[in-house]
């Protein structure tokens, strides 16, 4: 009985989440409708980034996170885009790498970055779970390995927001450009180097608390208002 009763909640909270991104994709339909009506469609006529320089900046410098010394910085080309990889180093912790792919462009938009990166890494990957960074921030996490083995957290970080999935990242900019704004977007990936036998658990605390920093200084640094 019991067991039916948490397949009913759970079919009912999909169902809930489902309603919802409905409601948002009608709600950003009915939006774009007078724009139609006078041959201006918002997907043609996309309001500028206003951080499109900072985020140029950001790739070509890397970003700089309190209480982490860079001690490599260079740009790398990654299936077709130019990647910021740092690595960064801490008294008392291993090198982590963070890895940034930066909007560059207005009309640009998330597509395929994790394919291109995890393909670039050739690395496996097992126990893949959601790390929650804030209410409205959530990153995938993962073990991988190739000749090493690490704690990954991946998440398109956007202004207010944040998601794996550049389908929440498509209905946060959609939202904004319904007031004339937008949702500037960096990839983001951070490797934390973990025992080959070790689990992801054994560093799910220090891989949230560092993505946590890096979201928080992109916001700061990146994502402000000009």
């Amino acid at each position: 009985m019991a067991a039916m009763n948490l397949i009913k909640i759970q079919k009912s909270l999909s169902i809930t989440r489902m309603a919802l991104v409905l409601l948002l994709i009608a709600i950003v339909a009915i939006g774009a409708i007078p724009g139609y009506l006078k041959g201006q469609w918002s997907w043609a006529d996309l309001p500028k980034v206003t951080q499109i320089e900072r985020l140029k900046n950001l790739r070509d410098n890397g970003l700089t996170l309190p209480g982490w010394k860079t001690i490599e910085q260079q740009q790398v080309l990654v299936g077709g885009n130019q990647w910021s990889y740092q690595k960064l180093e801490r008294e008392g912790k291993n090198p982590v790498e963070l890895w940034l792919m930066p909007q560059d462009y207005y009309k640009n938009h998330p597509q395929v970055e994790w394919t291109d990166l995890n393909g670039f890494e050739r690395w496996q990957t097992d126990s893949h779970k959601t790390l929650n960074l804030t209410d409205r921030v959530s990153a995938s996490f993962f073990r991988a390995w190739n000749r090493k083995t690490y704690a990954v957290v991946q998440w398109y970080a956007w202004t207010g927001g944040g998601n794996a999935s550049s389908l929440q990242w498509f209905l946060a900019d959609q939202w904004a450009q319904l007031h004339r704004r937008r949702a500037a977007w960096v990839a983001a990936s951070l490797k934390i180097q973990i025992d080959p036998l070790s689990s992801v658990e054994s560093t799910e605390a220090f891989a949230q608390s560092l993505a946590q920093t890096v979201r928080t200084t992109l916001e700061k640094e990146i994502f402000h208002p000009s």
